[in-house]
């Protein structure tokens, strides 16, 4: 069987989907192992490493698609890429079928079985292969580095010559893996951290790093399947964002990470209570790919708004891109050890893991959510 890595051609994208450790392995495991030129080279592993690993370098995309039983990305693939791919091939990576629905549409139509790494199910079984998780926790770190960058303070408490300096105040809103990341981190630079979700369970994760929990009580449920949060109602939603601001106007540093699955970001930091913040607050909004979780943030920009600067990075994971293609690429072998056995591929639909994130096969749209958001894109139009 073979495995076939495409070169990513996203602008900004510098990850790449397996590392030289990983091609070794599966290379052992008696699997064949094709790797487009170039490939790894902007998340510095070259052409040579992987070859010492015991893959096979391709020059030509469209003969390395050709010849591969399994594609793997970490984007989406492009228009000119799913025109190569073959029926029966089978495609792995980030594909975003509740954002890009007409994508999936065209490779069920092109015949292709395509799996998406968004969609593995949050349990103990597939935690390994949980590559939302691994690049979050990047996502959330780097968050916490930028914001100190661009904060005119320091964030430790620091006593000096001079006087005593007191802490930054960070707060966090949205405590999952990116969230909890994030706290972790100011926390290690020293700052004072509170933090929020609408998840009332992940209360205890928070205080055991260290910070303060914000108590939101909502009378509705705030969890979905697979332990994500939940989209809820406006007057929840106003009702948050009442104690937030008091929060909020004291803080030095605000990190938003609250992002629903195939839904627009819920603004949870609102005009006003920006205004009451302090000139040169920062706001590092993690959302903005999704409208933002703050009203004035622009996606990849930089944007004064009453002298709070807000921040909002685009694919954060692919700025560390070493570490990020290490994890991505240990969770695919994981995806790729529970698909293929001795040898051969063997797709049950009656397991979990394969049933959640196979969006296409046979010519067909497996995942009702995509058939939904179908529906809506032919409504709209």
């Amino acid at each position: 069987m073979k495995i076939g890595v495409i070169k990513e051609i996203e602008f900004g994208e510098r990850r790449v989907a397996l590392i030289p450790e990983v091609v070794s392995r599966l290379t052992k495991s008696g699997l064949e192992v094709l790797v487009e030129s170039h490939a790894g080279e902007l998340s510095f592993f070259a052409d040579s490493t992987y070859v010492e690993a015991g893959a096979k370098i391709i020059t030509d995309k469209s003969a390395l698609i050709n010849e591969s039983d399994i594609l793997l990305k970490v984007g989406a693939p492009r228009e000119e890429e799913v025109s190569m791919f073959k029926q029966g091939q089978i495609t792995i990576g980030f594909l975003n079928p509740l954002g890009r629905p007409e994508l999936i549409r065209r490779l069920a139509h092109q015949g292709v079985t395509a799996m998406s790494m968004e969609m593995i199910p949050r349990s103990s079984r597939a935690q390994s292969m949980d590559a939302l998780s691994s690049q979050a926790s990047i996502a959330g770190y780097k968050a916490v580095l930028i914001a100190a960058a661009a904060l005119p303070k320091y964030l430790p408490m620091l006593t000096t010559a001079a006087g005593t300096i007191p802490p930054a105040k960070v707060v966090v809103l949205g405590a999952g893996v990116a969230g909890l990341q994030a706290i972790a981190t100011a926390r290690r630079l020293g700052a004072q951290v509170e933090a929020y979700d609408i998840r009332p369970a992940v209360r205890e994760e928070v205080q055991s790093l260290g910070a303060k929990f914000i108590d939101v009580t909502l009378q509705e449920d705030t969890t979905a399947a697979g332990g994500y949060a939940k989209e809820i109602s406006e007057a929840a939603k106003q009702h948050a964002q009442v104690i937030l601001a008091k929060h909020i106007k004291d803080a030095d540093i605000v990190i938003t990470t609250a992002q629903v699955p195939g839904r627009k970001a819920p603004v949870m930091v609102t005009d006003p209570m920006i205004a009451q913040m302090k000139s040169g607050s920062i706001i590092v909004d993690l959302a903005g790919e999704q409208g933002g979780n703050c009203e004035g943030t622009v996606a990849g920009k930089d944007v004064n708004c009453h002298g709070v600067t807000i921040i909002s990075p685009i694919n954060l994971p692919a700025s560390m891109p070493i570490h990020a293609s290490q994890k991505y690429a240990k969770n695919l072998l994981n995806l790729l050890n529970h698909l293929i056995k001795k040898g051969e591929l063997q797709l049950d639909f009656d397991d979990d893991i394969i049933s959640s994130t196979c969006i296409t096969h046979a010519g067909e749209i497996r995942n009702q959510r995509v058939k939904d958001a179908l529906s809506q894109l032919a409504v709209s139009v």
